[in-house]
């Protein structure tokens, strides 16, 4: 989403954070999690690092922080920025969503008014009847969410009940930063603004969601088969889905 791009991990905790293009070595021995002002802080060595904005690495809740301090107590010799996604949940969560709340709630809802549930194939059958056995429910669980969204064969696209669209904007701004963040990395991962509600609230994992979310990949792959690039592509975009289930349910837990 284009108010929250991803950001790197805190990689110089001592000076603040900083771009670099070298590698950057670990330089602490002990992560903890410790309670405070505000919530839960991670510590190197008993100091706070900090996000790029300069703000203390802070989390609601234990198992957040406990989550985050896991990634940075499993880096080897160098920082590995990409092997630490709650990391840049929680810096995108302090440093940006908390400044843009409305404009991201915005862009969950205009996923609503496309949502990929709603596009069903129009051939062949046992595709039809597959999005039409799996989707189905999750149409109706939104609808008694108060988000009652229209299917319709084919790609062109249907414009949905301007009520249903302003309902998803009014649940996402309900939540607080973390959880708001962690919705608007799910929704545009899965396309789905059903799916990513279904994964905040805890109706679905995020691995079913995302397996969910592309049924006539999954369709094409049995027919066609998969090719390596498309297989380690799928393959992270389904550890990112299950890491942002891990993400919503550690900040449900105080």
């Amino acid at each position: 989403m284009s108010h929250i791009p991803p950001l790197d991990p805190m990689v110089a905790a001592r000076k603040g954070f900083r771009e670099s293009e070298e590698r950057l070595k670990r330089f602490w021995k002990t992560v903890d999690v410790v309670e405070g002002e505000g919530g839960w802080a991670v510590t190197l060595d008993g100091r706070t690092p900090k996000t790029p904005a300069h703000a203390k690495l802070v989390l609601p809740t234990e198992a957040a922080a406990r989550l985050v301090a896991e990634e940075w107590a499993a880096q080897g010799e160098f920082i590995e920025p990409g092997t630490m996604p709650a990391t840049r949940l929680a810096s995108t969560a302090i440093d940006r969503v908390s400044q843009t709340r409305e404009p991201v709630a915005d862009e969950i809802a205009a996923y609503a008014g496309s949502d990929a549930l709603c596009y069903l194939a129009e051939f062949p059958t046992p595709l039809v009847e597959q999005q039409a056995r799996e989707w189905s429910p999750w149409r109706d669980w939104a609808r008694d969410l108060g988000v009652p969204l229209e299917p319709v064969e084919g790609i062109v696209h249907r414009a949905q009940d301007p009520a249903a669209v302003a309902r998803v904007r009014e649940l996402a701004l309900e939540l607080d930063d973390f959880a708001l963040t962690g919705l608007a990395t799910a929704v545009p991962l899965l396309g789905s603004a059903v799916l990513g509600l279904a994964v905040q609230r805890g109706a679905l994992s995020g691995e079913a969601a995302f397996d969910l979310s592309r049924l006539e990949e999954a369709f094409q792959e049995g027919q066609w088969g998969v090719d390596e690039e498309n297989a380690a592509r799928t393959a992270a975009r389904r550890a990112e889905a299950m890491l942002v289930d891990r993400w919503f349910r550690a900040l449900e837990l105080s």
